[in-house]
């Protein structure tokens, strides 16, 4: 079982920047993809970005160059870096997990933050 927390979040004006962490506790497999999700209302959850601790990333098209992605391998810990905000970036944002040892590579979501862009 793994669980996440989640931090960070809130509310920012557009051009503005947030941060979002998140910490995996429990049974960590040695390969593993953490990273973030989000949805916003009536919308689809959709790929925000995603990093194997091997150091492989894969970014949301609507976030690359905006978006930064990091982890903390030693500390089980993942960030993302948010600069130059859109409103369009307003929705709840999920930090998630998945096992790529174990059979059928489990998933795990955290319960997810609100990020509101707003003038």
């Amino acid at each position: 079982q793994v669980q996440l927390v989640e931090s960070g979040g809130g509310l920012v004006q557009p051009g503005g920047s947030l941060r979002l962490s998140c910490a995996a506790s429990g049974t960590i497999s040695s390969v593993n993809a953490m990273g973030w999700y989000r949805q916003a209302p009536g919308k689809q959850r959709e790929l925000v970005a995603v990093m194997v601790n091997s150091g492989d990333t894969n970014y949301g098209d609507s976030v690359k160059g905006r978006f930064t992605i990091s982890r903390d391998n030693a500390k089980n810990t993942v960030n993302l870096q948010m600069n130059s905000l859109n409103v369009e970036d307003t929705a709840v944002y999920y930090c998630y997990f998945r096992d790529l040892i174990k059979y059928g590579r489990p998933q795990t979501w955290g319960q997810g933050t609100q990020v509101t862009v707003s003038s």
